[in-house]
């Protein structure tokens, strides 16, 4: 089979392309530049960099395989990092990880296989495809610490068919001792935690030096009362504890970002606690499915038993049985089945924000 490899530079990727080669299988590696500098080059900090595309060449030419890097550079930037800004503008958190994949990566890399001939294309996604019965279902991975697919929550059942994640059945450390039986050189290479466009830079810089805010506002309590000033509501996220006014008996958190009025809504932990919220822009790898559900609104966090109630084809109306802090409008609340992955889409507040007291 001829299988079209999302080679990153890091060791999970270049793992899959050596394991695919191992079965027999020819193998394409294909590395995305969906970022560049100013001079028109590859970042040198975060992920996708150019060292990152060095070391995906290095592994390709060990493996006697055919290498490309492919430029998406206008669609990785208007896709992604206009959302970033725009979300951020708008008193949102995004996650552009999810917007690249959802957007950019997967539709790509499915069009550019279909030129190169290729049946499948595989990423060093730590996530398994199960075929039951006849129906391709997204489950989690089975070492759950790796566990990436909440970030493949848009994957449709027809993408399914012509994705492989080798890596979901085997643990990090194995990966590196493969890398290593294989002679890679990515085998002990850190894994990258920046965003590529940002790298180790300050988020809030970047968004300010591509947009005109001039947003400064008010600091408010629950109760309206103003407690303190802001430069601009791109500074906060639903949540936050640095960078507010000090002074107070109990620590104080963003509660709520509003930009027509461009106040930030501060109070006490207890006051994060939602237990409903709306999920936009929803989309389902199989058919909607309602009974025995659990929803993560994190990528890291703890997932947590949920009703869901059908408001539009994109869009569901969610209640937690446990209230919970952390819901952040512009995250991603992604649905389980126990390892089964249900679907997704984008997190917002309801017309009222309920408040626990």
């Amino acid at each position: 089979m001829r299988i079209l490899v999302a080679m990153s530079g890091g060791v999970d990727s270049s793992v899959v392309a050596g394991l695919l080669k191992e079965e027999g299988h020819e193998v394409i590696g294909v590395t995305m530049k969906l970022w560049e500098g100013d001079n028109g080059e590859m970042p040198e900090t975060g992920c996708c960099t150019a060292s990152d595309s060095e070391d995906a060449r290095k592994v390709a030419s060990l493996l006697d395989i055919p290498y490309y890097v492919l430029d998406y550079t206008s669609s990785f930037s208007r896709s992604v990092v206009n959302n970033f800004v725009s979300m951020y503008s708008q008193g949102f958190t995004p996650n552009p990880c999810i917007e690249c994949n959802r957007s950019v990566k997967f539709d790509h890399f499915l069009d550019q296989a279909i030129k190169l001939g290729c049946e499948k294309v595989a990423t060093g996604h730590y996530s398994k495809i199960i075929n039951n019965k006849g129906t391709l279902e997204l489950h989690r991975a089975d070492f759950i610490e790796k566990d990436q697919s909440y970030v493949l929550h848009m994957l449709t059942e027809d993408k399914l068919s012509k994705v492989l994640f080798p890596l979901g059945t085997i643990s990090k450390p194995r990966v590196r001792q493969i890398a290593a039986k294989l002679g890679l050189s990515t085998a002990f290479k850190k894994d990258s935690q920046d965003i590529c466009f940002v790298g180790k830079g300050d988020y809030r810089k970047f968004v300010e030096n591509r947009i005109d805010l001039h947003a400064s506002g008010n600091i408010v309590d629950i109760d309206g009362n103003i407690v303190g000033e802001h430069k601009g509501i791109h500074e906060f996220t639903v949540g936050q504890r640095k960078g507010l006014p000090g002074g107070l008996v109990e620590p104080r958190f963003v509660l709520e970002i509003n930009p027509s009025t461009n106040n930030v809504v501060i109070g006490k932990k207890k006051q994060l606690e939602k237990d409903s919220f709306i999920l936009k822009e929803v989309s389902f790898v199989n058919d909607i499915y309602y009974s025995d559900l659990m929803i993560q609104i994190r990528y890291n966090s703890d997932p947590i038993p949920c009703t869901i109630t059908e408001l539009s084809n994109e869009s569901l109306d969610v209640s937690l049985t446990i209230p919970t802090v952390g819901i952040s409008p512009g995250q991603f609340g992604v649905l389980y089945s126990g390892t089964k992955l249900i679907g997704g889409g984008r997190i917002e507040n309801k017309m009222k924000a309920k408040v626990l007291n």
